[in-house]
């Protein structure tokens, strides 16, 4: 089938070529306008926070996510409150529904005054420049206006640098590490032309995509990481391939119909693997990561388009001209195409001689590695790694240092009555204060921040928006000593949960919420992990069968699914080590005391697929050696000698792109980028280097066993005869 397709595109090349032309045209369309259609939306549906979050927004017009935060900083004079309240008033009226806050305290020379917006802070941070124009001057004083929204709006520029580095640093090297590889500029042309055909093609349906839901603004950069990778791994395979078959006295046309049948199914099924662990994401039950799903599932079904038609159509229309203008010496061409015994020959035969010594070391180091994950913790994130340098930035640390991290973060109890005065009411008030004199117990919480209808007057309430206008809906507000995402402020919200709302006893007809950015942090990590292990499962066994199919073993996906879920394991450790045990700190990495809860998830996800890509590389030359010779060591040492410099390749290629990431501000991204870099280096290394050769080396014909109704229920044709593996 792969060969009667070969020959149809070739037949059509020029035809294939121009459908991908108009296609790259339309892409580019979509891609100048995808970034107008995406957004950083949050939300966790279905949680007791966003329920809660919808509460404040129906009875009392505001969101705690959408509020900001007028902070001012008086030189040698006293607090001016009636300057400061008529400057927040005016930064509420610029964004709808705006409404300020009394004036607070918070030290000597320092006050501050709330903006409530009923706006997520996805929209709000879009009027963060008008409320600052509309600030004005305080005689004496230095404003900072902060606040989610404001810091989102700040930072995003320093974000989007940060996630930049990746691409620019990988590009230059992609370069280098391609024309080393490649050795002409005939052959180097190909892995560019098809990352031009894939990413602009992939960002178009993205922005078709975008108009029917809410997308992730990372959503391109994911893409695009994920698309260059695809682009080097794909084109440096079947180019590879492609060039062996001409060095072998093949014609072009001959050279083209091996390769595909070869090479070009190896990429097929290695693009189903990448896609089947993007999905992951897709069944995420969070919008945010189904949608950067959506997005990322894209690139690899894409790519198996452009493998099938884009790659056959161009490498026809080169031909011979795929070797032109070498860039290294003839002779270390010659002994690339012929396939000469190299540095990879000799490893794969020390490893023949010596498997289990390399099984075990490689096993043992890997297990070194992933044992710290055992200790991950994992946080909702907070502001504790926010950069400085931003006015939303100091305005946020000066806070911090004058009234604790908590406050800017309070914990919120919104209490529906579902009547009219119902706030008011006896029993609901007894309730209220119950509820009260149990915060102001917990040494966890700072007692001046507790806020409640019934301990204020009803000025006071409904000015700091504790009772809603009709009275029947109030919210209690108690702020911790530690920020968001810490075990203090996640130990608290369960408390409150568990035992203060319950002992409280509020009418059975009342409807209780805990929200604010603490509660909101348990939620997304219960919503999130509490769907992983599932999904996760689901992605192991599709995973297993695409490449039953592709590998025709029992065994083989069974070893492929398990080293990948070790080496992932790996990386998590390596984590754990660098962040949360502040090893990273030599090398002026930053550190914390948890993991922020997105990345193991996103991590999982991107390496799992990448990695796969190497495995199918491998063992799909491995088998077609085996079927051709049948001697499984001589197999997986040609195997090995011939992919082991394009698996490195790639891999030198993507660790530098995901390393890009260690530069930037964020400790978030720094640990993202770390994991990323770990998990390749030690899939492309330990695990295909040694780990696989020396299994298979001891598994022996095992490697090679299916049973024989399996065989027929697959359809795969029969082995050659005397060539049963041992059953």
């Amino acid at each position: 089938m792969i060969l009667r397709w070969t020959r149809f595109v070739v037949a059509h090349r020029r035809s294939v070529l121009a459908a991908w032309l108009v296609l790259i045209l339309l892409g580019g369309y979509g891609t100048a306008n995808v970034g107008k259609l995406l957004t950083n939306r949050f939300s966790v549906p279905g949680s007791e926070s966003e329920r809660g979050l919808d509460l404040l927004r129906a009875r009392f017009h505001e969101r705690g996510d959408g509020a900001f935060t007028l902070v001012a900083q008086y030189r040698g004079r006293a607090v001016d409150a009636a300057a400061l309240r008529a400057a927040a008033e005016r930064a509420a009226g610029r964004v709808p529904g705006g409404k300020a806050g009394p004036p607070r305290p918070a030290g000597a020379g320092v006050a501050y005054a709330q903006i409530a917006t009923p706006l997520q802070a996805a929209d709000a941070k879009n009027y963060t420049d008008r409320m600052r124009g509309a600030i004005g001057r305080i005689a004496g004083a230095r404003t900072y206006l902060t606040g989610f929204p404001a810091l989102s709006h700040d930072l995003q520029p320093v974000y989007n640098r940060d996630l930049g580095k990746g691409e620019l640093i990988a590009i230059p090297i992609a370069l280098l590490v391609l024309l080393f590889m490649f050795g002409t500029l005939g052959a180097v042309l190909v892995p560019f032309a098809f990352a031009i055909a894939t990413l602009p093609t992939t960002l178009g349906l993205v922005w078709v995509v975008a108009h029917f839901g809410n997308m992730a603004q990372y959503v391109t950069n994911i893409v695009t990481l994920i698309g260059l990778a695809i682009a080097i791994d794909y084109s440096m395979l079947v180019v590879f391939r492609f060039r062996e078959q001409l060095s072998a006295g093949d014609a072009p046309s001959q050279a083209l119909e091996r390769t595909m049948a070869t090479a070009g199914r190896a990429t097929l099924f290695s693009g189903l693997t990448v896609a089947v662990g993007l999905a992951l994401l897709l069944l995420m039950p969070l919008p945010f990561m189904r949608s950067m799903g959506a997005g990322a599932v894209l690139i690899p079904l894409v790519s198996i388009a452009a493998s099938a038609t884009f790659l056959p159509a161009l490498l026809s229309l080169l031909g011979t001209r795929v070797n032109r203008v070498r860039i290294v010496p003839r002779e270390l061409l010659a002994r690339r195409a012929s396939g000469a015994p190299g540095m990879w020959s000799t490893l794969a035969h020390s490893i023949m001689r010596r498997p289990v010594i390399y099984l075990v070391a490689a096993v043992a180091l890997l297990a070194a590695l992933a044992t710290p994950a055992l200790q991950l913790h994992l946080t909702g994130g907070d502001n504790r790694s926010t950069p400085r340098g931003t006015e939303a930035a100091e305005g946020l640390y000066l806070l911090k240092a004058r009234i604790g991290p908590g406050a800017l973060s309070p914990q919120q109890v919104v209490i529906d009555t579902h009547r009219p005065g119902g706030a008011r009411a006896a029993e609901t008030v007894a309730a209220e204060r119950r509820l009260i004199d149990a915060l102001a117990r917990d040494r966890r919480v700072q007692p001046a921040t507790i806020q409640a209808p019934s301990i204020s007057s009803a000025a006071v309430a409904r000015e700091a928006n504790l009772l809603d206008a009709s009275e029947r809906a109030l919210q209690v507000r108690a702020a911790g000593r530690t920020d968001a995402g810490t075990f203090q402020a996640i130990d608290l919200v369960h408390t409150i949960r568990d035992r203060y709302i319950p002992a409280a006893r509020f009418a059975k007809s009342d409807t209780v919420f805990l929200t604010g950015a603490p509660a909101f942090s348990v939620d997304f990590v219960h919503k999130a992990y509490g769907a992983f292990p599932w999904l996760l499962a689901a992605v192991l066994v599709v995973t297993y069968l695409v490449l039953l199919r592709a590998f025709r073993s029992l065994l083989l996906p069974l070893k492929a699914v398990l080293l990948n879920l070790l080496s992932v394991s790996a990386a998590y450790g390596v984590l754990v080590l660098v962040f949360q045990h502040r090893a990273g700190t030599a090398i002026g990495l930053g550190s914390s005391p948890q993991i922020e809860a997105w990345i193991p998830i996103f991590l999982f996800a991107t390496t799992f697929g990448i990695s796969m890509d190497y495995e199918v590389f491998l063992l799909s030359r491995v088998r077609e050696e085996w079927d051709h010779r049948r001697d499984n060591e001589r197999a997986v040492a040609f195997g090995l000698e011939h992919t082991g410099r394009i698996i490195t390749a790639a891999a030198v290629v993507m660790i530098a792109a995901f390393s890009g990431f260690l530069a930037g501000s964020f400790v978030g991204l720094q640990e993202f980028g770390m994991g990323l870099a770990a998990a390749i280096l030690l899939d492309a290394t330990i695990v295909r280097a040694l780990l696989v050769p020396a299994a298979m080396k001891l598994l022996g014909r095992w490697n090679w066993y299916l049973p024989e109704r399996l065989r027929r229920a697959m359809r795969l044709r029969p082995l050659q005869p005397g060539a049963e593996p041992a059953s």
